[in-house]
């Protein structure tokens, strides 16, 4: 029998790795450049002219929903903190349930583009645009921020490269794709992404699953009872663990609905139907993936006698070479390198597009067209602002301070809960919902979350509940947006746009029925 491996500061094998993530980058950036002979049209820059398939549009959402934080994070989070951690896949998955069940088909039947689109469209303000603009821009920065941070970390681990350089590959790369082809180029790329995450990520853990077994099974090196409760929540009470899990999921399951990234894909459907089909199939292929990133956390604690000691957020990348030293084990890190890689790439491809929407109809375009005299060109504008959406994030890494990745992207799925979930929501489902009512909510929700994601980034936690709630805020953030929204709607229901009934039926009736109607 072989006992745990001891820690050894080492860096994995260089010749397996480097070719391995320059393959990914090389096939991801000529996936893109293909996209630019399909794309000429606003449309194809935007939602690839509304023709993707389900299927391929399943595994494009899988491709760019799976970021770091599911495949470097989730292990991270379990090898730590224990097997409660296993909200956060739970979370991720259940989130795209949610979506289906509450608005995918009505999102797609809006006929918007964005977020901001959808939120002028249903309540007839261009103020609520605005603040929804400025939303999704700070969401989609929160998120790509742990995203280049891990792709330097990524290659830092497994190279010794500066950490600066991975995020400055993978935004040179995501910003040639989008400028290159926009939405119809990044779909090609995205789903094919999926794919390989899918092998990067499962082949090595089998391998390592038949060593471990081969090996006597040995079993984690750490008390049972620490394992279940989480080392780093041992200080906690039983009440602020379960706030702390129930708050983790309740963010996840609803902040997945106001995800940028993610609702701008719905747009890219034929239909109502092909959405819900969508849906249907990337919570069949995310929760396939999610089978995987716990068992690294769990064999790392079985197979690594000095667990504390290794970075968590590298111990994909860190377990092979560790457990199984040479040629095998060089092969499976470089294998998970560009698995790691084709995650940075993908998701951060999404928000790229998505932020570019906003920015370019929101900020540039409008300032273009009166510098220019009312004659801009439409996709440079888009260009223009693909360049601004990659930039801003890059250069906010130098404030960032040391959280997780999944943790980071964690705390933007509790802002996007805590504003566009009540918005999208209501908005949805109740005619009710006034101007002021969505405007004060957004507001609300929007302060209380940005105020832990502060606290978060600066390193501030305060002791006992203060803490635990700072750290957590979905659990009351998201109930305040929703009870502000109403509250102030019914208070004001001389604000309810006049088109409200008009857009509610848009928003529920199917395409082929509204068809027939016309004709």
């Amino acid at each position: 029998m072989i006992g745990p491996v001891p820690w050894a500061v080492t860096s994995p094998n260089p010749n397996w790795t480097i070719p391995a993530i320059t393959l990914i980058c090389v096939l991801t950036a000529v996936t893109g450049a293909y996209g630019l002979r399909l794309s000429r049209t606003t449309s194809d820059f935007y939602v690839a002219s509304r023709s993707v398939t389900p299927w391929w549009n399943a595994s494009a959402l899988g491709g760019e929903y799976l970021s770091a934080a599911s495949f470097l994070g989730v292990a991270g989070l379990v090898f730590t903190m224990g097997l409660d951690m296993l909200w956060f896949p739970v979370g991720y998955t259940l989130g795209y349930l949610v979506l289906l069940v509450l608005v995918a088909a009505p999102l797609r039947r809006s006929g918007a583009y964005t977020l901001p689109d959808f939120a002028e469209a249903r309540l007839e303000s261009r103020t609520v645009r605005i603040m929804s603009s400025v939303l999704v821009v700070i969401i989609g920065w929160l998120y790509l921020i742990p995203l280049l941070k891990g792709a330097g970390l990524a290659l830092n681990t497994v190279t010794g490269a500066p950490n600066w350089l991975g995020s400055v590959i993978v935004a040179t790369i995501v910003t040639g794709n989008v400028l290159a082809g926009g939405m119809r180029s990044i779909t090609l790329v995205q789903a094919f992404q999926y794919w390989f995450k899918l092998a990067a990520i499962a082949i090595p853990v089998f391998v390592l699953a038949w060593w471990w077994w081969r090996n006597a099974s040995p079993m984690p090196t750490v008390p049972p009872e620490a394992w279940l409760v989480g080392s780093a929540n041992a200080a906690d009470t039983p009440a602020q663990r379960a706030y702390t899990s129930y708050a983790t999921l309740l963010g996840l399951c609803l902040g997945t609905m106001g995800l940028p990234h993610v609702v701008v894909r719905y747009y890219t459907n034929p239909d109502g139907r092909a959405a819900r089909r969508t849906t249907i199939g990337v919570i069949a292929l995310i929760s396939m993936f999610y089978v995987f990133p716990p068992l690294y956390g769990i064999l790392g604690r079985s197979l690594i006698a000095e667990p504390a000691q290794v970075p968590a957020d590298s111990i994909v990348l860190l377990l092979p070479s560790m457990v199984t030293p040479g040629m095998l084990g060089d092969a499976m890190t470089g294998l998970l390198s560009a698995g790691a890689f084709a995650a940075f790439l993908s998701t951060a491809s999404g928000l790229a597009v998505a932020l570019a929407g906003v920015l370019d109809q929101d900020i540039l375009r409008p300032r273009l067209m009166r510098w220019t005299g009312g004659d801009s060109n439409s996709i440079q504008s888009f260009r223009l602002s693909t360049g601004l959406a990659m930039v801003v994030p890059l250069l906010l890494l130098a404030v960032v301070g040391n959280l997780g990745l999944a943790a980071t992207v964690g705390l933007a799925f509790t802002v996007a809960a805590s504003t566009f979930c009540p918005l999208l929501v209501l908005g949805v489902w109740w005619r009710r919902l006034s101007v002021t009512g969505a405007a004060a909510g957004l507001v609300v929700g929007g302060v209380l979350s940005l105020t832990a994601v502060v606290a978060a980034l600066s390193g501030y936690h305060p002791p006992g509940w203060p803490g635990v709630l700072l750290a957590q805020p979905a659990a009351w953030s998201v109930p305040a947006a929703f009870l502000t929204s109403i509250v102030v709607s019914l208070s004001t229901p001389e604000r309810i746009p006049r088109g409200t009934l008009r857009t509610m039926v848009r928003l529920h009736t199917p395409e082929a029925a509204r068809l027939d109607v016309e004709s």
